[in-house]
């Protein structure tokens, strides 16, 4: 794949590109205000509630949108300006964090207002995701698509660790502040779009309609290897994901606070950052489908040890190993998707990538909950961990396409 025309090629550092590195600004200060959100509003509505099926319905509230909005949302990155939808996006996302400081402020709070605001941030959500990830090819060269990728999920993760621990102790002076602090990055994220200068793309994209719309679906379906890797990433993340009960481990099976519930929180970001920073040097370059695979399945071998875990230590190791093997696969699924995916069809491709990942971790949630509720917290994150280990063979045998994938170059 040609790199854009208004992109220099030469140089193997994405930050020497400045649309990019205002991009990754961006990035920064919309996941740390996902994440400080998302301390609030878990430990907020649990202790509205006390049940761990509320916890599951915030997943829920977020997917719903995202499900029923993000393929029309891939229809309209393809065909207007990336940077725009992306900046309002994070305004409205902001608006909403600024609405749940206010309610909680003015004691107006209840798990209706939350629920209903987080289905307004999950419709942002929808729109931003595969919006953003359809940007970055026109960030930098095609050869430096990976590394980008790479440091993508560097900054996201870097976010995810200070995020959640700064979550935790804004909270602990009130969940006022921490919203309060979510609305001003939100909207700082939204700046730092507005600085990313390309030439926009005259778009050639055909008239609105089901067609266009379900194009994506149809790409990947005739992509065997694209196919398998987004969908192992979709079950691995849904059956694996116990984050939704991370402030009921915090709480009644680690036995500490809100200080603890961020430590947790950003574990996961930790291992994430780590790797991802070694993949920015050393991207992978052969038997990447098999490396895949092997992320996936230590994946679901730390979930299942996390669900036993009784040690704060313990647990907060195995969510570091957790996330390293986590964004290995993510690395390689997003650098594959969009290397073999032409320009003018990124967003509607890049949208069925969100319905399968993206919404995958709010379905997760609510799944979370929902087996939480009905078999006990433990029970439940040892079933996902398990199924993960059980998917992985499965694709193996589906998919073999994705296991013969040797390279990531274009």
């Amino acid at each position: 794949m040609d790199p854009p025309s208004s992109i220099p090629v030469p140089g193997t550092s994405v930050l020497r590109h400045k649309p990019f590195a205002s991009f990754l600004s961006a990035r920064v200060s919309s996941s740390i205000a996902f994440q400080i959100q998302g301390v609030a509003v878990g430990w907020q509505i649990y202790a509205l509630t006390g049940s761990a099926f509320y916890l599951g319905l915030v997943g829920l509230a977020q997917f719903l949108p995202m499900f029923l909005l993000t393929l029309v949302a891939g229809h309209v990155a393809d065909r207007y300006d990336r940077r725009l939808i992306a900046r309002l996006c994070e305004i409205v996302e902001g608006l909403a964090a600024g609405a749940l400081a206010l309610c909680t402020f003015f004691g107006w709070q209840s798990k209706e207002t939350i629920l209903a605001l987080i289905f307004v941030v999950g419709a942002a959500r929808a729109f931003e995701m595969p919006t953003m990830q359809a940007l970055v090819p026109r960030l930098v060269p095609g050869p430096l698509i990976t590394r980008a990728f790479a440091w993508s999920a560097s900054a996201h993760q870097t976010a995810s660790i200070v995020g959640p621990a700064l979550g935790g102790l804004l909270y602990a002076i009130g969940p006022t502040p921490a919203y309060s602090a979510a609305c001003i990055l939100f909207f700082s994220a939204s700046s730092f779009v507005g600085l990313i200068r390309i030439e926009h793309a005259a778009s050639k994209l055909e008239r609105a309609g089901a067609r266009s719309v379900f194009a994506g679906i149809a790409f990947i379906r005739g992509r065997p290897a694209i196919l398998g890797a987004i969908s192992l990433d979709l079950f691995a993340v849904l059956l694996g994901g116990a984050t939704a009960l991370l402030p009921v481990y915090a709480r009644d099976i680690l036995v500490t606070g809100p200080w603890g519930l961020g430590l947790l929180r950003s574990a996961p970001a930790i291992g994430a950052l780590a790797m991802s920073v070694f993949l920015t040097r050393h991207p992978p370059e052969r038997r990447v489908g098999l490396i895949m695979f092997g992320a996936v399945a230590t994946f679901g071998v730390a979930t299942i040890i996390f669900a036993v875990s009784t040690s704060f230590l313990l647990s907060l190791g195995i969510l570091v190993v957790l996330g390293a093997a986590d964004v290995i696969s993510v690395v390689i699924r997003s650098s594959l998707v969009q290397i073999g995916t032409p320009d003018e069809m990124r967003g509607r491709v890049s949208a069925v990538n969100s319905i399968f990942i993206g919404t995958s971790n709010q379905l997760g949630e609510f799944e979370s909950g929902l087996t939480a509720a009905l078999f006990g917290v433990v029970p439940a994150v040892l079933i996902g961990g398990a199924g993960t280990l059980v998917v992985v063979i499965l694709w193996m045998y589906l998919f073999p396409q994705l296991l013969r994938v040797d390279s990531l170059k274009s």
